[in-house]
């Protein structure tokens, strides 16, 4: 049976279920497995998604949830999906050689790939805790699409109140109506008068009030929860069975803000995946891009672009790689964890910056890249990427120019209606949202306007939270 660690170095190793529950270490570190399930890929082919994912994440929940448990918990979550694939490949046959591959994402609830953890993390939440007769408070930071897909996954959970802070104003109006449009007593949405980083710092906090957390037995559902990234490794082993692994190598293309979906590719490759290059795209936001290049992280200004979801400073997930960079060495992590609090920047030697990009290539587009790549994509293939997608799209690019490239898998992490105004930009048509959410924008909305105020926010919890 696997068991978790802190990446600090606090406290004796965790079951699945306590870290499910947790989300944070006590010691403010994350959660990490103790060490890596070695899958065979081979035995994956012709498999179905929820065949595979059973496969891939049981190792990981093996003695908390029993398997015939688990199996129905897969089934039940990905028959809400609308492809029988859940998270199916679109090949553009005819764009720059033929290799890059779209792996759609957005064929969840909410259309993006959110979805496929957070689908599955409320009904874990569920299954564990009406097996310890528990209630928890839940409390999250979103940029955009972690949001509605945890109250999605978390709405009609009997023993859960959730918590969503998203920055006023910072977010589209497709993603926010999606999470202030649902109305159920455990669900409360709350615009913070700040940024991305500032909703996620007032998170921290909360866990970090080891009286408040107890008061209200937080949890979390953003990255920092060991069963996101569970969920998230899944989809890598499964396209690349589709693309002939394991005696093919895949490359993967993967936008990202927070670094988990990144990070779940990092733990398939762990796990036997043979992944012939890892690309890590950013937007102008591109903190984790320069960390790559030059082996510093810097916080600056966090700009708003036409990808709100990768608007981000504080890479929240990056410590679980520094863990492994640094050889699972809590003391040196912990060390420089205080050191990017301090001083909002860190910096890696020579040899530790040449071991990551061993791992790791990194790039980056702006708005007025994203809007060429968009259009470029759809006048040649009459295919539409939606922002975030297309920031990834110069990375999948440079590696398909590459001899004997293979397949290159961009990961398509939303449906472009979700982002209507950088389309129409970019191609001058308005996509349309799918038929399941076509009334989104005459849907009430309930939301609540906070200042960025630790103790008013805590207030706020206490009086909503139904923990006894």
């Amino acid at each position: 049976m696997i068991k978790y660690i802190s990446t600090r170095g606090g406290g004796d190793p965790q079951t699945f279920e306590q870290v499910l529950l947790s989300g944070l270490a006590p010691d403010g570190g994350l959660y990490v497995p103790e060490s890596w399930p070695q899958i065979d890929v081979a035995s994956l082919k012709g498999k179905s998604y929820q065949e595979i994912a059973e496969i891939v994440m049981y190792p990981f929940v093996e003695g908390s949830i029993d398997r015939a448990d688990f199996k129905r918990i897969i089934t039940e979550t990905y028959a809400t999906f609308r492809h029988k694939d859940v998270t199916p490949l679109h090949h553009l046959e005819n764009y720059k050689g033929g290799s890059i591959y779209i792996m759609e994402q957005f064929h969840g609830s909410t259309i993006a790939f959110k979805d496929v953890a957070l689908q599955l993390l409320g009904r874990l939440f569920d299954h564990v805790l009406k097996k310890r007769n528990e209630r928890v408070t839940i409390v999250g930071a979103t940029s955009g699409d972690t949001g509605s897909a945890a109250i999605e996954g978390c709405k009609s959970c009997d023993n859960i109140d959730i918590f969503i802070l998203h920055p006023k104003g910072r977010v589209s109006d497709v993603q926010r109506k999606q999470m202030t449009s649902v109305n159920s007593p455990n669900v409360h949405n709350i615009a913070l008068d700040g940024t991305f980083d500032d909703c996620q710092n007032m998170v921290k906090a909360m866990f970090n009030d080891k009286d408040f957390r107890s008061k209200v037995n937080l949890s979390a559902v953003n990255s920092i929860n060991w069963a996101r990234i569970m969920a998230q490794i899944v989809y890598y082993f499964a396209s690349a069975s589709k693309l002939g692994a394991p005696e093919k190598e895949v490359s993967f293309v993967v936008p990202t803000g927070n670094f988990g979906n990144v990070f779940a590719a990092n733990c398939a490759r762990n796990m036997g995946l043979p992944i012939k290059t890892l690309c890590i795209s950013t937007n102008k936001n591109d903190i984790l891009t320069r960390f790559f290049e030059s082996g510093e992280m810097s916080m600056g200004e966090a700009y708003a672009t036409l990808s709100p979801s990768m608007d981000i400073q504080i890479s929240s997930n990056f410590e679980r790689y520094l863990f492994e960079l640094l050889g699972r060495d809590s003391n040196k992590l912990s060390a420089l964890m205080n050191e990017f609090k301090d001083n909002g920047s860190i910096k890696v030697n020579h040899g530790l910056l040449q071991s990551a990009r061993s791992k790791f290539i990194a790039t980056r587009a702006d708005d007025a890249q994203t809007l060429e790549l968009i259009k470029e994509c759809y006048d040649e293939c009459n295919y539409i990427l939606d922002p975030h997608t297309a920031t990834g799209m110069a990375g999948a690019k440079a590696i398909a120019a590459e001899k004997n490239s293979g397949a290159v898998v961009l990961l398509a992490t939303a449906h472009p209606a979700k982002f209507p105004d950088a389309i129409e930009k970019a191609i001058g048509i308005r996509p349309e949202l799918p038929d399941h959410l076509a009334d989104l924008f005459a849907r009430e909305e309930f939301m609540s306007e906070q200042p960025n105020d630790l103790n008013i926010m805590q207030n706020f919890v206490l009086q909503h939270s139904r923990v006894s």
